[in-house]
């Protein structure tokens, strides 16, 4: 049976019919559904994990004991998980372990450019990379299967373009797989005598898989050839991935070396293709990783020359850079720019408007709150990854001193605090540091699609659990000054940030009320606006749901507004009033 399956579900459902026993991960935009899509499996035992690490370590324990496991995350998210992973790649598997990894080339929903594919080279991790959807479950059933033969984890590399678009996969039946659990210090207690030992073992293995690669009767299931029926195929291209697909459609006369597997990469049978073609062109996006591999081994190649090392591909690019072709004319665009902005209602908005209003140095941090940078809030001044924010506070104190932190304040939210924020407290408290912390409680990941996480007293499956008390938590870092606000109440926001700036030690404010989208009961009716007097205050918080007419005038669009009265408290002129 087929269906329509994105690339993600399909790395789920691969995973599901390899009989995987245990998925974790964190969620991160382009890899978020894999692991939303097997948690509707009974049989397997899906968790948002608090980081990437975590969920690493979680499916780690999982493959020593002798079931097969998923771990996912995004490309910087493999940044969080690497530790582990390096040294589990020492180690070896019992059962197989598979890393999905999805970069985001032209950063769609990411803060850079990460190429994850020097992650397998660096770590002697192998690495696939599908072109579809189908591929994207075969390779997964694949890589349990590598992962088992050659003792190791397997990477599988999305893109966002495979991971986010759909195409049809032929769905099969699970297969249980489980393996007995052996104690084994030498393979498993990484201590320097033993990962001596180990490290020859990765070597080892790493031969085994290149001489296989290279084997066209092992290799053709994994990389392909394919020449033109009708082009003179004097050209070949090296491809993989998302790319593979706009080659075949631009490039129809050029022969095609197709990468399935992207580490090691079989550079002898690409020798071979090489040979029969007059040019080689490799055509990849992010990095010149194949590129430099082929080069480095003395295949004539050139690529990046063509293509240029930042942003996403596609075939119209291919064809203006390779072909020559000019774009093709676009329709006039006569729409304007709609830029991301916080949801009518959004929790956030007014502890935004406040950081603005006080004129304060805003330090953040990765979630949807992250929209607070943008016009007219403007209210984010710096940005770097997730749970930076109370450390970069800190730091800031650490080199400039009390009186900078006067006007210094980290914001994070509630997900990401969990994630990363705690230790950077524990930092900040135990160094004795003096800067003011707010975190956006709005009992949910939001950013990613409003994803449970140990403070919603959810499970990935909505079964009930312990809910963290992020107060209790800060208390046992050894927070004194903390308070718990409403961010819908400004003159409470203000008041408590103004009481907290500057004080000694470490301040923590909550500001706490559930992402206004989680349930459409706490919408009260849409305020409405009379004898409007233009002075446009209300326009400062940035909300959707505020128009300005051509007369000066401020109207509702009633369908976006959830009642919040937010714009409600800007207004010194008592115009809007609740619906």
């Amino acid at each position: 049976m087929k269906k329509l399956m994105l690339g993600d579900h399909a790395v789920a459902q691969g995973a599901y019919e390899a009989g995987v026993k245990v998925a974790a991960a964190y969620p991160g935009t382009p890899s978020t559904e894999i692991t939303e899509f097997i948690a509707n499996f009974e049989e397997v035992n899906a968790e948002w994990a608090v980081n990437e690490k975590t969920s690493m370590e979680v499916g780690i324990g999982s493959a020593m004991a002798g079931r097969r496991a998923l771990v996912a995350m995004k490309h910087v998210g493999l940044n969080v998980a690497a530790d582990p992973l390096f040294t589990f790649a020492y180690t070896g598997v019992n059962a197989g372990l598979v890393v999905a990894v999805a970069d985001d080339p032209g950063m769609h929903s990411s803060q850079n450019e990460q190429d994850s594919r020097y992650y397998a080279q660096s770590a002697h991790v192998p690495m696939l990379e599908p072109a579809d959807s189908q591929e994207a479950k075969d390779f997964t059933m694949l890589a349990y299967e590598l992962s088992e033969k050659y003792d190791t984890p397997v990477f599988l590399r999305l893109t966002t373009r495979i991971a986010h678009g759909r195409s049809f996969v032929e769905v099969g039946e699970r297969k249980e797989v489980e393996y007995e659990y052996k104690q084994n210090i030498p393979k498993y207690v990484m201590v320097p005598a033993n990962a001596r030992n180990r490290h020859p073992a990765v070597e080892e293995r790493e031969r085994r898989l290149l001489n296989d690669i290279n084997d066209a009767a092992f290799g053709n299931g994994i990389n392909k050839v394919e020449y033109s029926e009708t082009g003179s195929n004097k050209i070949g291209v090296v491809c993989s991935g998302a790319v593979y697909q706009y080659v075949k459609e631009v490039l129809p006369d050029y022969a095609i070396f197709k990468l399935g597997m992207v580490y090691p990469i079989a550079v002898e049978r690409i020798r071979e293709f090489a040979k029969k073609c007059e040019k080689l062109i490799v055509i990849e996006e992010l990095e010149p990783y194949i590129e430099n591999t082929l080069k480095a081994n003395g295949i004539e190649c050139s690529g990046k020359n063509l293509t240029g090392l930042q942003g996403e591909l596609s075939a119209q690019k291919i064809r203006e850079v390779v072909l020559g072709q000019k774009a093709l004319p676009q329709p006039a665009q006569n729409a304007p720019g709609r830029p991301p902005v916080m949801c009518a209602g959004c929790t956030h908005r007014g502890v935004f408007y406040i950081f603005n209003k006080l004129k304060l140095n805003v330090v953040g941090d990765i979630g949807c709150y992250s929209l607070g940078c943008s016009p007219p809030l403007n209210a984010m001044h710096s940005l770097i990854c997730m749970g930076a924010a109370i450390s970069n506070a800190h730091g800031m104190y650490m080199a400039k001193g009390k009186e900078f932190a006067k006007n210094n304040i980290a914001v994070i939210g509630d997900s990401t605090f969990i994630h990363s924020g705690i230790t950077s407290l524990i930092d900040a408290v135990y160094n004795k540091s003096s800067i003011t912390v707010v975190i956006l409680d709005n009992r949910t990941t939001g950013m990613t699609g409003h994803q449970n996480h140990p403070g919603t007293g959810k499970t990935i499956k909505g079964e009930p659990t312990h809910a963290l008390d992020l107060e209790a938590i800060c208390r046992a870092c050894g927070v004194e000054n903390l308070s718990v606000i409403d961010p819908y109440n400004l003159s409470e926001v203000e008041g408590t940030i103004k009481k907290y700036l500057g004080t000694d030690g470490v301040s923590v404010i909550i500001a706490k009320r559930p992402c206004i989208l989680l349930d459409k009961s706490l919408w009260s009716k849409s305020v409405t606006i009379s004898d409007c007097k233009k002075c446009s205050m209300c326009l400062k918080i940035g909300c959707p749901a505020l128009n300005k007419c051509k007369d000066n005038s401020v109207v509702v669009d009633s369908a976006l507004c959830t009642g919040c009265m937010v714009c409600a408290q800007t207004c010194k002129t008592g115009s809007i009033k609740a619906g």
